[in-house]
């Protein structure tokens, strides 16, 4: 059976409940994610949604009937067990769940189940009645003891009208997990503090200073960070971005906010990765009410915001510290002279005056710079790509302690 080496590879199965459609959604945010899926789908899964919906998204024939001699000949059922390095069933209804749990193979799914090897993830979805039975109960418990990842069910309004536990959780949660499964647990553990998102500093109830930053950089890092199994805090600035699940957020506003929550943390941590976009200077003053224009021309004082990365360089101990200088000219030079002032075991620099690396961008094109003076220049990546370089360098600083 053919495989990608390059890609992770997920075997989905479907199973024939009303949110099966929304595999489709998982399907596409698993490939989108780098994932080389394969789908297998039950026959009442089939009434749901058809098989050509998941061999568009995946690039792949969803197998038919187990019985056919040629398909068998193509592609067996041992042979996708043993290609999967995830399993992921989603939704998982009341009956495949009482089957899996008995070891019943009466399907190509539920065979599948018992010939894998690979780490299993379950999303159930059933009527909440159903999901409140005590047999049910009793299956999920007996596959959560055999390592089963139980994913769900969320609470909320289900298709037969009634409200309750029983609604497949959102694809998006899904997929995160499976790509938990999948990654490699090199920083299990380890307490991260990250920072991300820009920060405001008010001239007025309606004014501020801030910047074009929208986290997405260090919102990566801690999703990242968290899949290979750090302890992840977050010190978040105002974005409209989502943070990552599993981790601890700390939500600021002003730079002042976001170094007490930093320093008040930095104790517990083992690495801190400055990514925010932290402003230098706010207002002297900040007026209760809306300042008025009165024509004749107004002035704004402006002083220096504390310089959290240099706070905490001055009192490093053995935590491994990380900043980001965005610069718009001589990068390298500036983002060098920080990394000596401010006592930093690795800086990431980079231009945001270009188009495709910065604020507001899914890409960023960096370069890490160490105290001894090396100097890695990435290519243009995703700002996903860039965090798993970045958490690569921290691995291997906490392997030499």
């Amino acid at each position: 059976m053919e495989q990608n080496d390059d890609k992770q590879r997920v075997l989905l199965g479907i199973t024939g409940g009303i949110a099966a459609y929304k595999a489709a959604e998982l399907a596409s945010r698993l490939t989108q994610s780098g994932c080389d899926v394969r789908v297998v789908m039950s026959d009442h899964a089939r009434r749901f949604v058809g098989p050509l919906t998941f061999t568009a998204l995946t690039g792949h024939p969803v197998p038919g009937d187990w019985f056919d001699p040629d398909q068998e000949a193509t592609i067996s059922h041992i042979d996708l067990a043993r290609w999967a390095q995830a399993v992921v069933v989603a939704p998982a209804t009341a009956n495949f769940i009482a089957k899996a749990a008995m070891g019943l193979a009466d399907d190509l799914l539920s065979t599948i189940m018992l010939a894998t090897t690979a780490p299993v993830l379950i999303a159930p979805a059933m009527n909440p009645q159903m999901y409140a039975h005590p047999t049910v109960g009793e299956n999920l418990d007996r596959l959560s003891e055999r390592g089963v990842r139980l994913v769900g069910p969320a609470a909320g309004h289900t298709a037969c009208g009634e409200e309750g536990p029983g609604r497949m959780v959102e694809p998006a949660l899904i997929a995160e997990h499976v790509m938990e499964l999948l990654a490699d647990r090199d920083l299990e553990g380890v307490p991260i503090l990250v920072t991300a998102g820009p920060t405001r500093e008010h001239l007025d109830p309606v004014r501020y200073l801030s910047n074009p930053s929208s986290g997405r950089m260090g919102l990566e890092i801690a999703r990242m960070a968290r899949r290979r199994g750090a302890k992840v805090t977050l010190v978040l600035g105002p974005t409209h971005l989502e943070p990552p699940f599993g981790v601890e957020v700390v939500r600021v506003v002003s730079a002042q906010d976001m170094a007490e929550a930093v320093i008040y943390r930095a104790a517990d941590q083992k690495v801190i990765v400055k990514a925010a976009a932290v402003g230098d200077f706010r207002p002297e003053q900040c007026h209760p009410t809306k300042v008025k224009k009165t024509g004749q021309g107004e002035t704004c004082n402006l002083v220096a915001t504390t310089d959290i990365l240099a706070s905490l360089g001055r009192d490093k101990g053995e935590r491994i510290l990380v900043g980001f200088a965005a610069e718009t000219d001589e990068v390298l030079a500036h983002a060098g002279a920080k990394l000596a002032a401010k006592n930093l075991d690795l800086m990431v620099a980079n231009d945001v005056s270009a188009p495709d690396s910065g604020f507001a961008v899914e890409t960023n094109r960096v370069h890490f710079l160490t105290p001894d003076g090396e100097v890695e220049t990435l290519p243009l990546l995703s700002k996903q790509e860039v965090a798993q370089r970045l958490l690569d360098r921290v691995a291997r600083l906490l392997g030499q302690d």
